[in-house]
């Protein structure tokens, strides 16, 4: 339903616009005069590139497409080694202890602590297909559990906010889309979205903690997440001192490599298990197909939408205000045009894609997906989750009616994301 709003909005929000650029443009002496505004020629003709752009960005849909399905075909590929290989199931049994303590409602054997858990591990390894079913199955096991079944519990409001803060090792689509762009290092953004999603989380897991009363400090959770942080912060400061080219490449070289060393490790547990390899590879790129196939009407609409939006001038006022407000602050202003991905992502996935990529399309002139804006809009798009969906899904299948503070804690998890994100993207990138 958001996302319908979102779409007809695009599309009236742009017509009124253009509607009054047209209309200023026959009042131009006297607006000019009075107020100052001043219309030219570029106004008259905006229904004209507004019609354009409807059939620029369907063309520029269907490239992306095509060159996503091999992408999403390969890995995919890779994906279902490892979860044949039992990757999931080992990264399951590794964060198994740290989540035991946050969901202290569920006993211990219960069969709930399985979903979740492979829930969690699916969605750090990017196998968003397997990620949802087992979140869903999840969502019906802690209903069992749940003493109002009309009200969400503290256990799934702790799954879900953790959920919808989006954190993933492998970002695999982020990465396929700034390669079909002709990103130069379609990788180098892999590090910034690890860390910034990291954060989100992190404030995702302490605000609900919160809520619940959970003393992170009884049970030794606070001083593991003290010192993964110092890690991950004295890391980020170790990166600030060298010199911006080592930086790039040692962000390029460093993501390649743990992206090499994954699929290596898979194909090594999938050996292990006397996994037929390249059995195992063709069926998960089967899905990889199916999966591109069925995107593409929601891809080619939204960003069409996106580029009536942007044509008919509201995107440039919006960013424009965005920016004068930053530059109000005293903060530069060179992420701001990359801000309609973030505020998007938490309403919808699709959406937020469709203005990642129409940003790779309008700054395709000045560097493409390797412009600064792109890779922030790259960052953004990696580094938080589509709440409202999520909530919607999740709590749909359940029949939860009231959702208690899991909106608020949500969102303030994905505030956290973008404000990383726009740090560590001034690092790496700036």
């Amino acid at each position: 339903m958001v996302l319908n709003y979102i779409f007809i909005g695009f599309f009236l929000i742009g017509f009124l616009v253009a509607l009054l650029r047209v209309i200023g443009y026959f009042f131009r002496d006297f607006l000019e005069q009075s107020i100052g505004i001043i219309f030219t020629e570029v106004d008259l003709n905006v229904f004209s590139d507004m019609v354009q752009s409807t059939f620029d960005m369907a063309e520029a849909s269907i490239g992306i497409v095509l060159y996503l399905m091999g992408v999403m075909t390969l890995w995919l590929g890779f994906m279902k080694i490892g979860e044949d290989g039992g990757a999931v199931q080992k990264l399951s049994k590794f964060v198994n202890p740290f989540f035991k303590k946050l969901f202290p409602e569920i006993p211990e054997n219960h069969p709930v602590n399985g979903s979740i858990m492979m829930n969690f591990a699916a969605n750090m390894l990017g196998l968003d297909n397997s990620a949802t079913p087992m979140g869903l199955k999840a969502m019906k096991g802690l209903q069992t559990l749940n003493a109002d079944k009309d009200s969400a519990s503290n256990s799934m409001i702790m799954f879900l906010v953790l959920n919808t803060s989006g954190l993933t090792i492998i970002p695999i689509s982020v990465m396929a889309y700034r390669a079909q762009a002709g990103a130069l290092h379609p990788t180098d953004v892999f590090i910034p979205i690890l860390i910034a999603t990291y954060f989100a989380t992190l404030v995702g897991l302490i605000t609900v903690s919160i809520y619940q009363k959970i003393n992170l400090f009884k049970n030794g959770l606070a001083a593991f997440l003290a010192i993964l942080t110092s890690i991950i912060i004295g890391g980020v400061y170790g990166l600030m001192q060298l010199p911006k080219e080592t930086l790039e490449m040692t962000t390029s070289v460093g993501g390649n490599f743990i992206l090499m060393t994954v699929i290596v490790t898979f194909f090594w547990m999938a050996l292990r298990k006397k996994v037929n390899v390249y059995e195992s590879f063709i069926e998960g790129a089967k899905e990889g197909f199916s999966t591109t196939i069925t995107i593409i009407p929601y891809l080619v609409g939204m960003l069409v939408a996106i580029g009536v939006f942007r044509a008919s001038g509201t995107m440039d006022y919006v960013v424009d205000g965005m920016g004068w407000l930053v530059s109000l602050l005293g903060i530069n202003s060179d992420f701001v045009p990359a801000l309609p991905t973030a505020f998007m992502k938490p309403l919808s996935g699709s959406g937020a894609r469709g203005m990642m990529l129409e940003t790779f399309e309008h700054y395709k002139g000045m560097g493409g997906a390797d412009h600064f804006v792109s890779k922030m809009a790259s960052i953004f798009q990696g580094s938080t989750e589509t709440t409202f969906y999520t909530v919607a899904v999740y709590y749909g299948v359940v029949n939860i009616k009231k959702t208690r503070y899991t909106i608020q804690a949500g969102l303030l998890a994905d505030l956290a994301g973008i404000i990383a994100a726009i740090f560590v993207g001034y690092i790496f990138f700036h």
